[in-house]
């Protein structure tokens, strides 16, 4: 009996992706990796510009195909505009969605099935007649649940004519996907409150790329040498921005000042460094290291004695969370001090350290001082429990094989 989710074709369409060159890599570079691994034809069909995009490839022509890691990358290319805020980014999305419809002109290969990923959601529109064209499966895939953040994090009026359209395209995707997917664990809840039927949904999480752990790159001198010695490191290497409530972790800081033998660590980046800086500058257990190389990172966590996530206090986490950083997390074996209130806490579910309320430096302080006051094998086991949470849960080879049996049922 052949098995159906062999040799399949699959178009996924994520307007934000992008490979490590250009971006991050991130979630369906690796998916789509590990699908051409199994033997599925995929391309991975991508906007040439975002403001998510480190370098954005130059396009001489409409489209460019690239082979990348095994699979095709397809850059459409679309106008260019400032940040995230810029209202130009609104006609970003409308012409990758018209764009859209001329792929069958670019891409040889017709799909079996066409993965339709937001938060961007005008462009469902041309997923969704690429699929009719080719009487392909269509999936919908929800990272950021929009319209509904932009109102209960942005502010904006449920009554706003863009949020009532998105929130039209929102429901006409749950109610037109053959299957609706999310990295949410418990983003079904809203999906059914819209309408969806709940046996549409599956739940596939973010995970981590076994190669790039596996294979870590050591870190430069310069920085070993400016890491704290002989003290209990709690570190945080990732994006310094708003989301990330560090500010949290720098007041924990300053619980913990007269602790002479614990330092904070925090690596990376963002929008938000030069006031966590100026917020820590009194104090001399908080030191800042610059971005390092993605590679990189399983060489500088291994530093750490406990690994810090923290959350803002938002309702919009009732469906749960979807971080890149917690599978790193745990498969450096180190216990976590995981600040959050919403569903599906990952480190409660694995055992991996101490989960306390989001936005509370002083429960911070006590996670730390507990991690620290446990022995070197309890904190040990702590960490081994994650790592195999995130070796059965969160290899992006296996969830590439749960996403080739939905997409192929």
């Amino acid at each position: 009996m052949v098995d159906s989710t062999k040799q399949k074709t699959f178009w996924l369409i994520n307007q934000y992706a992008s490979t490590p060159e250009t971006g991050m890599g991130g979630r369906h570079f690796y998916l789509a990796k590990e699908l051409a691994k199994q033997g599925h034809t995929v391309y991975l069909i991508a906007a040439s510009y975002t403001h998510l995009l480190r370098k954005p490839p130059a396009l001489k022509d409409e489209y460019k195909i690239e082979d990348v890691a095994g699979f095709k990358f397809v850059w459409v290319k679309v106008p260019e505009y400032g940040d995230a805020h810029d209202k130009k980014r609104v006609l970003n999305w409308f012409k990758f969605a018209w764009k859209l419809s001329k792929l069958p002109k670019v891409i040889v290969d017709k799909p079996d099935a066409i993965l339709f990923s937001s938060p961007s959601l005008i462009p469902f529109l041309g997923a969704q007649r690429l699929a009719r064209k080719f009487n392909a499966k269509l999936a919908f895939e929800v990272r950021d649940i929009w319209p509904l953040t932009l109102v209960e994090l942005g502010g904006y009026s449920p009554k706003h004519p863009f949020i009532r359209l998105m929130q039209w395209m929102e429901d006409k995707a749950y109610r037109d996907s053959d299957v609706v997917l999310s990295n949410l664990p418990n983003a079904v809840e809203h999906m059914v409150q819209r309408g969806m039927d709940k046996a549409k949904f599956s739940w596939i999480p973010n995970g981590f790329d076994l190669d790039e752990v596996s294979q870590t790159q050591p870190i430069a001198e310069s920085v070993i040498n400016s890491l704290p010695k002989d003290k209990f490191i709690v570190g945080y290497a990732g994006t310094l921005g708003v989301a990330n409530a560090l500010d949290t972790l720098i007041e924990a800081a300053e619980i913990l000042k007269d602790q002479t033998d614990i330092a904070f660590v925090l690596v990376g980046g963002g929008k938000e460094k030069p006031c966590l800086v100026e917020k820590a500058q009194s104090l001399n257990n908080v030191i800042f290291i610059e971005p390092i190389k993605k590679a990189q990172i399983q060489t500088m966590l291994k530093q750490f004695d406990v690994c810090f996530i923290g959350w803002r206090n938002e309702s919009i986490y009732r469906f749960g969370i979807a971080p890149n950083k917690l599978p790193e997390y745990m498969m450096s074996a180190k216990p976590i001090v995981h600040s959050y209130s919403g569903s599906f806490d990952f480190v409660v579910k694995a055992d991996a350290g101490i989960s306390v309320p989001p936005e509370n430096p002083q429960a911070v302080a006590e996670a730390v001082l507990k991690l620290k006051a446990m022995s070197t094998q309890e904190r040990t086991e702590l960490g081994q429990n994650g790592r195999n949470y995130a070796i059965q849960n969160h290899d992006y080879a296996k969830l590439a094989e749960k996403l080739a049996k939905v997409l192929s049922e």
